[in-house]
C-alpha cells in the first residue's frame, strides 16, 4: 500500500451526526469497511481502521488490517485467517485436544501455521522435543513475524522449532526423519485459486499416515462448522479422513472473526499399545486418554483439567479447559447427521472447494 493510500485511510473521520444532515450516506459516517464474503449470499462487514500491509506474494494476496471489533487481522485472498481478538480460541482448539490425545507427543509436524501461534501452543508442552513447521509462503511468515509479534510470543528463540519455507506435501514426501507423533494441518481453506487444496485430499491423508507413529494423531482445520454452512467442506473433509484413519472426531468452536463456528477434525488409528493410568489427586487420568470416539468426546471435565495440569504444568490457557472440551466436541445434531450421511471423498482429481 502506498504512503498516500495509508494517509487516506488514516485521515478518514466520522461524519457529524447532525440532525440537519439526514441525507448523508450512512456508510460515510464510519469511514472504510472490510467486507468478507462468507458464502455467495452472505457477507460480514467490520469497520476498518488501518491497513499495514498489502502485497501479492507468489502464492496469494496477503493483507494485514485492523478493524474495530477484531483488531489486527491477517487476511489471505480476501479471507480472515487470524484476528487478535480471538486467535487464541482457534489455536488452542486446534492444538491441545490433539496433543492431549497422544500419550507422549515428542515430535510434531505443523503444515502451514504462518502466524507461528500454532507453534506457540505446541511448544507449551514440555514433552515436545522437536517441532517442524512447513509453510509454503515465506512472505506470510516474515510479515507475521514483523507485524504480529503478539501471535508468536518468542517461539523463534525456542531451539525445538525448525521452520521450512516449502510445500507441506512435498516436504513430507522427501522427509526421512523420525515419525511424527502429531501432525497439525493449519493451512488455508481449500479454495480453487489457493495453493493448499491438495492437503485436504485422500491421497495426502493416506500418505501422511506413513509418516506417523503408531500412536500418531492428526488434526486439521476443516472450514465452516456452522449449522448453515457445514456442507461446504467440513463434512467432506471428515469423510475423506475416514479413508485413512479408523477414528475421526469432528469438533467446532465459535470464531467470531471468521463469521461463524469453525470446524476441526481429529483423527487417529486404533492400534495403540498404551493403556496405562495414573492418579492426579482424586482423579484417575487415562494416559492414553481413552483413544476412542466416545472416550474423547465423553471425558469428564475433571479428567481434561487434570490432564492439562499434568501435561502443561504452569500454563494457564485462555480458552481450552475441561468444560470447553465438552462444549467443542458437542457437535449439534444436524451436523452430526450430515457428517454421517456424507459420501463425498476429496481427491486430487475431484477436489471440494470453499467459496
Amino acid at each position: 500500500m502506498s504512503k498516500q493510500q495509508e494517509d487516506n485511510i488514516q485521515s478518514i473521520t466520522s461524519c457529524s451526526n447532525d440532525d440537519n444532515n439526514n441525507n448523508v450516506d450512512e456508510t460515510l459516517k464510519t469511514g472504510f469497511w472490510f467486507r468478507e464474503d462468507v458464502t455467495a449470499s452472505l457477507r460480514t462487514e467490520a469497520a476498518l481502521t488501518k491497513m499495514t500491509f498489502d502485497c501479492q506474494s507468489e502464492f496469494q494476496h496477503v493483507k494485514i488490517i485492523e478493524t474495530v471489533p477484531f483488531g489486527k487481522t491477517l487476511v489471505l485472498d480476501g479471507k480472515s485467517q487470524s484476528a487478535l481478538s480471538d486467535e487464541y480460541v482457534y489455536h488452542e482448539t486446534l492444538v491441545h485436544p490433539a496433543l492431549l490425545a497422544h500419550p507422549n507427543p515428542k515430535i510434531v509436524y505443523i503444515g502451514g501455521g504462518g502466524e507461528f501461534a500454532t507453534a506457540r501452543e505446541v511448544l507449551k508442552h514440555p514433552s515436545v522435543e522437536q517441532v517442524i513447521m512447513v509453510d509454503i509462503d515465506q512472505v506470510v511468515c516474515d510479515i507475521c513475524r514483523q507485524e504480529m509479534p503478539e501471535w508468536n510470543k518468542g517461539v523463534f528463540e525456542d531451539p525445538r522449532l525448525t521452520v521450512y519455507y516449502e510445500d507441506a506435501h512435498a516436504f513430507l514426501k522427501s522427509y526421512e526423519g523420525p515419525a511424527f507423533d502429531v501432525i497439525i494441518m493449519d493451512i488455508a481453506d481449500p479454495i480453487e485459486a489457493g495453493p493448499g487444496y491438495v492437503l485436504y485430499t485422500e491421497e495426502f491423508y493416506k500418505f501422511a499416515v506413513t509418516k506417523m507413529t503408531t500412536d500418531g494423531v492428526m488434526v486439521t482445520q476443516s472450514g465452516s462448522g456452522s449449522i448453515f454452512n457445514w456442507l461446504e467442506c467440513f463434512s467432506a473433509i471428515h469423510q475423506t479422513l475416514r479413508t485413512a484413519f479408523d477414528t475421526v472426531i469432528p469438533f467446532t468452536a465459535d470464531i467470531p472473526s471468521f463469521g461463524c463456528n469453525w470446524g476441526f477434525n481429529l483423527a487417529f488409528n486404533n492400534n495403540s499399545n498404551s493403556n496405562s493410568t495414573t492418579t492426579d489427586g482424586d482423579v484417575e487420568v487415562d494416559n492414553n486418554n481413552n483413544r476412542s470416539l466416545m472416550g474423547i468426546v465423553e471425558q469428564s471435565s475433571a479428567v481434561i483439567d487434570a490432564n492439562i495440569t499434568r501435561r502443561i504444568p504452569g500454563t494457564t490457557l485462555k480458552f481450552y479447559d475441561g468444560i470447553t472440551h465438552r462444549g467443542i466436541f458437542g457437535v449439534p445434531k444436524p451436523i452430526r447427521e450430515g457428517l454421517a450421511a456424507e459420501t463425498r471423498i476429496i481427491t486430487v482429481d475431484n477436489p471440494v472447494f470453499m467459496y
